[in-house]
């Protein structure tokens, strides 16, 4: 565990004892997310998938632990970066000028 506090109460006050989201993992009857959990639970909070109670289980979480933080804003970067790939234009078949550099090249080889 990392710089962060927290205390155990009763199995009615977890993320997992309300309705959860699918990827939410089942978890021990706590009133905090671990930085283990937090990691497992960073995509669907980025998505806003996880319900009111987990996210603000999550939030707490990155109030106390540095290292999550630190961690969030490293999978923030690299989903920015992704976007960024998805919205480049893929490559396709090369131009036909492209096709007769290669043919007339070729041709010169033979």
């Amino acid at each position: 565990m990392h710089s962060r506090r927290g205390k155990q109460t009763g199995a009615g006050d977890s993320p997992s004892s309300q309705q959860r989201s699918s990827a939410e993992p089942l978890r021990p009857a706590v009133d905090e997310v671990t930085c283990q959990e937090f990691v497992e639970l960073i995509t669907d909070y980025f998505e806003g998938a996880l319900t009111t109670r987990t996210q603000g289980f999550v939030e707490e979480h990155l109030v106390m632990c540095d290292w999550c933080v630190t961690y969030a804003e490293q999978m923030q970067a690299t989903l920015a970066s992704l976007r960024g790939l998805q919205s480049e234009p893929s490559i396709g078949e090369p131009s036909p000028a492209v096709l007769a550099a290669l043919q007339n090249r070729r041709d010169r080889s033979k």
